[in-house]
């Protein structure tokens, strides 16, 4: 069996930017918030699996060299990254679509529904199109991971990482989902959806405009 003692110094360290990544507001942990909140727990865990699907995703191609594939084939970040940037400037607009939408105040006790499985690949598109989510998983790599470290600290260092993900990102949909939570937003609605426009339009120009 492993002894994982002698990694535990970085594992940590590793763990601990990861929580301070995924508690970051950022495209992933608003789009679970402003989900919770309009359409409740199941939709926003819905959503939040679809990210934390997305991270294990690139977590497992880092792990397995992706850093090295990054050099070798440089060109195809750039292409993400104008992916990633379009997908942002969808969420924007179908946001800003919902903050116009003029239905009485009655019916906004039935907000708009997507199913689950749209949800979650929802999440998963916001994280497979944020090469930012890359370079972090290339740092956090570099952090728990040193050279010739076997494979069990691999093992352990994605799945403490997936761990966090699932409290953290699960309990953002649980707590958003909350009734006054939900009261607050229908009271809201149109302001919250106008600043999610604003947020992701914001994010899809930051992630065009920014060297990676």
């Amino acid at each position: 069996m492993l002894d994982l003692t002698p990694y535990l110094p970085q594992l940590l360290v590793a763990w601990t930017a990861y929580i301070v990544a995924v508690v970051s507001p950022g495209p992933a942990v608003l789009a679970i918030i402003a989900t919770s909140v309009s359409q409740g727990r199941k939709a926003g865990l819905a959503l939040a699996f679809g990210v934390l699907s997305g991270s294990y995703t690139w977590a497992m191609l880092t792990a397995s060299g992706l850093s090295a594939l990054i050099r070798t084939y440089g060109q195809a970040i750039i292409v993400l990254k104008i992916a990633g940037a379009c997908y942002l400037f969808w969420l924007a607009y179908n946001a800003l679509r919902a903050a116009m939408r003029g239905e009485p105040q009655a019916a906004l006790c039935v907000p708009l529904q997507m199913s689950l499985k749209k949800l979650y690949l929802k999440g998963l598109g916001i994280h497979l199109t944020n090469p930012k989510a890359i370079f972090a998983w290339i740092m956090l790599v570099s952090l728990g991971m040193p050279d010739g470290a076997p494979a069990g600290v691999t093992a352990a260092f994605i799945g403490g990482c997936m761990l966090i993900g699932l409290v953290t990102f699960g309990g953002f949909a649980v707590v958003f989902s909350l009734s006054p939570v939900h009261r607050a937003y229908l009271k809201s609605r149109r302001v919250i959806d106008s600043l999610m426009a604003g947020f992701f339009a914001f994010a899809g120009l930051k992630l065009l405009t920014a060297r990676l």
